[in-house]
């Protein structure tokens, strides 16, 4: 692959590491997906050796962010209708308040579940607690798959 299109694929990789953190858009995939152009035009095992680790890395890091993040909560005593209305509040948050408007509405959406299920502000506040530290806990997780992948890809990069 030419000097160009590296830079290029290391521009999408740098995106995907953004949107891995930020959460506005899938940016593991992003990532994933440069590596595997990287990957088909240079070619050769070691390229695909890279290609292989970065998508065992980028979809192990998204199975296992789901999984622990529904096991955190429902170890928390957070329901998943609870899940599911915070999820929703999060999606309705994004278009209302660009950006910040998904954590507004991770809040409130939990929040006001809990609230009218527990009748209780302290408890329905902590289930909300525990639905920001899984969201904090799922990040990390997805950013530590696209960091594999992306070492991956620069180990390629030295030894092609």
């Amino acid at each position: 692959m030419p000097w160009w299109g590296e830079l290029i694929v290391g521009l999408v990789v740098v995106i995907g590491l953004i949107g891995a953190v930020i959460q506005i858009y899938p940016g593991s995939v992003i990532l994933l997906g440069g590596i595997l152009v990287w990957c088909f035009f240079t070619g050769g095992s070691v390229a695909w050796w890279v290609g292989g680790i970065a998508t065992v890395a980028v979809a192990g890091a998204y199975l296992w962010r789901f999984l622990f993040s529904w096991k955190y909560l429902a170890d928390a005593g957070v329901p998943n209708r609870s899940m599911i209305i915070g999820g929703l509040a999060s999606i309705v948050g994004f278009f209302v308040i660009p950006v910040i408007g998904l954590v507004v509405g991770l809040v409130a959406g939990t929040y006001l579940a809990e609230r009218v299920r527990l009748k209780d502000h302290t408890k329905a506040w902590r289930a909300t607690v525990a639905a920001l530290k899984s969201t904090g806990w799922s990040i990390l997780i997805e950013l530590a798959g696209a960091l594999i992948a992306t070492g991956a890809w620069i180990t390629g990069l030295i030894l092609t």
